[in-house]
């Protein structure tokens, strides 16, 4: 069998897809890199927001049309195989095999069946499964938990991915142990809302640390740089912050999603914090880390949001000083309360209030980037960018970087960069020599190495 699997979504999505794509291999499937190579395709969706599922539509739309002219097993996993509006899809697009976010073991029996196979239970093993570490690579996710006991309004989450479910530490430690085997060099611990880890249905669990704790434990390993997402401002606490200082190994970088502003639209959202205690959380984090770098999420347009309540995510923004933050239009999720009870707002006005916030996210993050030219930063270089003859990666701080490859480096690593030039999204610079000064001068960047792909701004 030749296997190709595309994946929309999070990060929780990336590690599910090598998930499945181990088991595959062991079943003695090949990879392969396009629709064109493969006799079996499986598609990993997304749920959160419309468009990943206009995305999987169009693209289920276009493997129909390949089913038609050769045989071809189409598959449909993760969060949209678990809600009706998924199943619909499948239907109408002749998917032949479904398995939710829960039943992802289920890949073999799927394939054995030999037919139609959906797959939509959430199984216990799936928690307990390690799967083999990526090979060649310096960067690895680590899940430690699946799932969320929250119910904010416009998520869909809790119905696709279940109830939160931890993670033994000990299977944690076993898969970081494996995947340093493997030479990673940085391992982002991945969860619905880590800071609730050994907290599941409102219950701490024996013999369980705190997500603090564990912090603490993952940085004793040996691994080199630690990150995790996704925190949820309701679940943390100042240990989270303490842990962070006193574990050299946990980068200085903190996404904590706010979504809004305004106590008002957060009640709305049921997001079960205040602006007040959002700040409070900011406040505790830059006691521990005053150089903490500081990334968030925010909703524009959630219904009943006013001009005022807008104006107060925009101080909000002021008052933190984000270096950079993922803004997203409001989406409305069949499914969700806010769905069926709240009005939606005209797309025009959450488009041009999207606007305004770029623009205030582009005057932060060129401000808070630019304190960065003159510095040396350690990056971990993933490889060649868009441009050619230049390689690409990120700093501790979460920073997109790009450095000449002729000058210190001609492939992935961990090398300290002077920054000489930066932009909103951007960091450009050159590797630092062994004897500690700059390598010759950096090459200047063709305009299009501006255009590289960046973690801060989604519309």
């Amino acid at each position: 069998m030749k296997a190709h699997m595309i994946t929309y979504g999070c990060q929780m999505n990336e590690y599910d897809t090598h998930l499945v794509q181990s088991q595959l291999v062991s079943f003695g499937a090949d990879l392969v890199e396009s629709i064109d190579e493969a006799d079996f395709v499986l598609v990993n969706t997304c749920a959160v927001r419309g468009k990943p599922v206009d995305k999987v539509r169009s693209l289920l739309g276009q493997l129909r049309k390949v089913k038609s002219q050769r045989p071809l097993v189409v598959g449909m996993m993760g969060c949209l195989a678990q809600l009706e509006e998924g199943q619909q899809m499948a239907r109408k697009f002749e998917v032949d095999v479904l398995l939710g976010p829960g039943s992802l073991l289920d890949i073999g029996a799927a394939l054995e069946s030999n037919g139609r196979f959906w797959g939509l239970q959430f199984k216990d093993e799936l928690h307990e499964h390690i799967p083999p570490s990526p090979q060649g690579k310096l960067q690895a996710h680590l899940t430690i938990m699946r799932g969320c006991d929250h119910h904010c309004t416009y998520c869909i989450v809790p119905t696709t991915r279940g109830p939160q479910v931890s993670r033994s530490p000990d299977d944690i430690l076993r898969e970081l142990d494996l995947q340093l085997a493997a030479g990673v060099q940085e391992v982002t611990l991945l969860g619905q809302n880590v800071n609730a880890y050994g907290v599941d249905g409102g219950a701490r669990l024996a013999g369980y640390p705190s997500f603090a704790d564990l912090l603490r434990l993952v940085g004793k390993s040996g691994v080199r740089r630690i990150k995790f997402t996704t925190s949820h401002p309701m679940n943390f606490t100042e240990d989270v912050a303490a842990a962070m200082a006193e574990t050299p190994a946990v980068c200085d970088f903190v996404h904590l999603p706010v979504q809004s502003g305004s106590s008002r639209v957060l009640r709305r959202m049921a997001r079960e914090y205040s602006r007040e205690t959002y700040l409070g959380h900011i406040a505790a984090i830059k006691k521990h880390l005053p150089s903490v770098v500081l990334a968030t999420d925010i909703i524009v347009g959630f219904p009943g949001e006013t001009e005022e309540d807008f104006q107060e995510t925009l101080s909000l923004y002021d008052e933190v000083g984000y270096d950079s933050a993922y803004m997203f239009i409001y989406s409305p999720r069949p499914g969700t309360p806010s769905y069926k009870h709240f009005a939606d707002l005209p797309r025009e006005l959450k488009t041009e209030r999207l606007q305004r916030l770029i623009v205030k996210q582009k005057e932060w993050s060129k401000l808070r980037n630019a304190t960065k030219v003159g510095t040396v930063q350690e990056v971990l270089l993933r490889g060649d960018a868009h441009s050619e003859g230049f390689l690409e990666g990120h700093t501790r701080g979460n920073h997109p970087t790009v450095v000449p490859k002729a000058f210190g480096a001609d492939g992935a690593g961990v090398y300290p960069v002077l920054i000489g030039h930066s932009t909103p999204h951007m960091l450009y610079g050159q590797i630092v020599g062994a004897d500690g000064q700059p390598l010759p001068e950096i090459p200047q960047l063709e305009p299009q190495a501006a255009a590289l792909s960046s973690p801060l701004q989604m519309a």
